[in-house]
């Protein structure tokens, strides 16, 4: 009766415990002092653990996460990373999902590498896949394919943009977007070889008949004849052309630039 009794004390001093750093870390993050909150998060969420209370430790280790994203983004992510072991364990991945897309926010952001910032978004995107949240693995793939043509990972960078494509040309709500992933798969593939660019545009067409007669097309086409030709001129009035009705952003002009440089006296500019 005794250890029972004993058994019920701790118990309740473990549960009284995590309320009160719960209590704690709210009011940290009252006045601010993000690292003493997520320091009080992580003890409630490790307390939780000892109750096998695992929703209520996952929850913790997230408050603790974002607490110290403002302060400390590595031990944000560490945090982040044990509430991530607890919701797989229970087969929430949906949510683990989530979690691994806030760290490689964290890695783009605030640390910079990109490598890692890829390794979660495609965690997440497999993640998603399995539970059938197709438009959400694309979105996270999607960051996948920028960052890796960004690092020069051209094949890995098309495999992605065809899939998402592929993924999106047959959706009545997402087909117009497949466009513009065959066009920057296209992309990719002039960096690497002028004549991959054109089998791939043959091939796209051929897929999505829609993509022939789109302004993506057309430039891809002037800019394979200006290439073909090593006409700096010709390459930069279609590039800039396109650009007065759609904006380029800095992905395409990373991309064009490179694509560029590879002519014959290049002065360095889209300009």
């Amino acid at each position: 009766m005794y250890m029972i009794k004993s058994g019920c004390t701790l118990f309740l001093a473990v549960e009284d415990a995590c309320e009160m750093y719960a209590r704690a870390a709210n009011m940290f993050k009252m006045a601010k002092n993000w690292t003493a909150a997520g320091n009080a998060f992580c003890q409630g969420a490790r307390l939780h653990m000892q109750l096998q209370n695992k929703l209520d430790s996952a929850t913790s280790f997230v408050d603790a996460g974002n607490a110290y994203k403002k302060a400390d983004p590595q031990e944000a992510i560490n945090c982040l990373n044990a509430a991530i072991d607890i919701y797989t364990d229970m087969g929430r991945f949906t949510i683990a999902a989530k979690h691994h897309i806030t760290i490689a926010e964290v890695y783009e952001s605030e640390l910079v590498d990109i490598e890692k910032a890829i390794a979660h978004y495609e965690q997440a995107a497999d993640y998603y896949k399995g539970e059938e949240s197709n438009s959400s693995a694309n979105k996270c793939l999607l960051k996948v394919g920028h960052y890796s043509a960004q690092l020069e990972q051209y094949p890995k960078a098309i495999e992605i943009y065809e899939q998402v494509a592929t993924n999106t040309m047959d959706n009545p709500l997402l087909k117009y977007n497949a466009k513009e992933y065959f066009f920057k798969a296209s992309l990719c593939h002039f960096i690497v070889d002028e004549l991959n660019a054109k089998l791939a545009i043959e091939k796209y067409e051929e897929m999505f008949p829609a993509f022939a007669d789109s302004r993506e097309c057309k430039l891809l086409k002037k800019l394979l004849d200006a290439h073909e030709e090593q006409n700096c001129e010709a390459f930069t009035e279609a590039v800039k052309e396109f650009d007065s009705i759609s904006r380029l952003d800095q992905w395409l002009t990373t991309m064009l630039l490179r694509i560029k440089k590879t002519i014959q006296g290049d002065a360095g500019d889209l300009k």
